[in-house]
C-alpha cells in the first residue's frame, strides 16, 4: 500500500494499462479482462486486475497530465515490480493525414516540460517507446482493422493552449497528435529500466476541428485497449 495506490502486495500486475480516467479504466477492465477486481479507490483513482488470455493484467487509472500519472506509474513500478506499462488514450490529431476514430501508436514523445525535468537540467533527454513494444502493436493494429500511424507526438503541459505558434512548429514536424502523459512514463521508463508505449486513438482533430461526441468516445476506444494487451504478451 502506498499514498495514492491502496492495493495490497501482489495485487498488482507486472503488466499495466494506464487510461487517464478511471471510469475508463473500469470499463476496460470489464470489457477485456475476466475476472477483473478492484484493487485501488484512493482518491477515486480506480484500478483493476484480471486475466487477459490466462495473463494477468492491471487496468489502472492515471489521472490527467504529467505530475498526475508521474505519481502513479513511480509507484507501480517502484512499490508494485511493474514491468509493463502503456498508456491507452485519446489525443488530438495534428496532421491532415490522420483521422478520427484512427490509433496512433508513439515513438517519442516530444514535450515543453515534464515532471522529469529538474533532474535533466540542461540536457534535452528524448523520450522514446520501448522497441519491442512498439513493433508488436503495430503487428496488432493490422488484425483490428483500426487505421495506424506511427511517429512522434506532443505531450503538453496545458489542454487549453493559447500557443498557435507551437501546435504549427509540431505540424510542421510531422507530430502526429498531442496529448499530456507520454513523454514522462516514457522518462520514468528509462530511468527504472522498464517497458513502456502509448497507444492513442483520435478523438478530436485540431486542424479540422472534429470531435467524437462524448457518449462515442468510449465505445471507440476498443481497438486501442486490444492493441495494448496484444503487445503486451506478444
Amino acid at each position: 500500500m502506498t499514498v495514492h495506490i491502496g492495493a495490497e502486495p501482489g495485487q498488482i500486475a507486472e503488466t499495466v494499462l494506464m487510461p487517464g480516467d478511471p471510469l475508463r479504466a473500469e470499463w476496460a477492465a470489464n470489457t477485456f479482462l475476466d475476472d477483473p477486481v478492484c484493487v485501488n479507490r484512493v482518491r477515486g483513482m480506480l484500478g483493476f486486475t484480471g486475466t487477459w488470455k490466462g495473463n494477468r493484467v492491471t487496468i489502472h487509472g492515471s489521472g490527467m497530465g504529467m505530475p498526475s500519472l508521474s505519481i502513479y506509474a513511480n509507484e507501480l513500478i517502484r512499490d508494485y515490480g511493474a514491468k509493463t506499462l502503456i498508456r491507452i488514450g485519446s489525443c488530438g490529431a495534428m496532421q491532415e493525414h490522420v483521422g478520427i476514430r484512427d490509433v496512433i501508436v508513439a515513438m517519442t514523445a516530444s514535450s515543453l516540460s515534464t515532471p522529469s525535468r529538474g533532474i535533466f537540467r540542461e540536457l534535452n533527454f528524448a523520450p522514446c517507446a520501448d522497441y519491442g513494444l512498439l513493433n508488436a502493436a503495430v503487428e496488432a493494429a493490422k488484425g483490428t482493422g483500426a487505421t495506424c500511424h506511427v511517429g512522434g507526438i506532443y505531450s503538453s503541459d496545458v489542454f487549453y493552449d493559447e500557443r498557435p505558434d507551437l501546435t504549427e512548429m509540431m505540424t510542421r514536424h510531422g507530430i502526429l497528435g498531442v496529448e499530456m502523459e507520454a513523454a514522462e512514463l516514457y522518462n520514468l521508463a528509462a530511468r527504472h529500466g522498464v517497458r513502456a508505449l502509448a497507444v492513442l486513438t483520435v478523438s478530436d482533430h485540431l486542424l479540422t476541428q472534429e470531435a467524437l461526441p462524448s457518449e462515442d468516445r468510449q465505445s471507440s476506444f476498443g481497438d486501442m485497449v486490444q492493441i495494448a494487451l496484444e503487445a503486451a504478451f506478444s
